[in-house]
């Protein structure tokens, strides 16, 4: 195995929590750090236990070192984003992956975006219910035209932290533009439900298309295999 790209999360929340744990499994990005602004964060408590680089001084402790890693997931608020961290981290030459709906970078869906727009300075992850529908509404659209479409996000509400509760207005309407732009709907819309139930459910998302009367169905099966 080559050496690891350096990478840092900024946010330690549960998105940033969750990732921590994932990028601990990868071979080839290794988490040089994890910035928050809460001293008594969960999610940088457990950083430490794994021995990572913490900082509570938010972007400018992770500016602040230059071997926190070129790469930046920003797992904070839209707002956030837009107003402070996309320019800042563009302004030190660092390669911003927006995990909220800031939409500041191009829509970025792996396996469906292209080449261009996963080179950029800042790449724009939508959502993540973006990412679990717009591969399938993509499928569709290569073989029938999308006139309109529509998911629902079912999300535990345990998952959700003040983040992703901040961000679900910018949560639905990013997510429906991703839809049309790199999903190929000429309309769509997108909804999320936070689900109480204990205990918490696994996210699931429901995808609705609406097609041409006289629409193939085999092969948009086929497309979507």
């Amino acid at each position: 195995m080559g050496e690891r790209t350096r990478v840092a999360i900024l946010g330690s929340g549960n998105i940033g929590t969750d990732l921590m744990v994932k990028l601990g499994r990868s071979q080839v990005l290794e988490l040089a750090m994890v910035a928050g602004i809460d001293p008594a964060s969960e999610g940088l408590a457990r950083a430490r236990t794994a021995g990572i680089a913490t900082t509570t001084e938010g972007i400018d402790g992770l500016l602040a070192d230059p071997g926190s890693g070129r790469i930046v997931f920003d797992a904070t608020s839209a707002k956030a984003h837009a107003r402070v961290h996309a320019p800042r981290l563009a302004e030190a030459g660092r390669v911003a992956v927006d995990l909220t709906p800031a939409a500041v970078g191009p829509y970025v869906v792996p396996g469906v975006s292209g080449e261009a727009e996963l080179g950029r300075a800042n790449v724009n992850l939508i959502s993540c219910g973006a990412q679990a529908t717009i591969p399938m509404v993509a499928a569709i659209s290569r073989v029938a035209p999308v006139r309109y479409a529509e998911i629902v996000a079912t999300i535990a509400s345990r998952s959700a932290g003040p983040g992703t509760r901040a961000n679900i207005d910018e949560f639905t309407q990013t997510t429906a533009r991703g839809i049309e732009r790199v999903g190929g709907a000429e309309r769509a819309k997108a909804i999320i439900v936070l689900n109480p139930a204990e205990p918490p459910i696994v996210m699931r998302d429901a995808i609705y298309a609406l097609c041409d009367a006289r629409v193939d169905r085999e092969a948009v099966a086929a497309s979507i295999r």
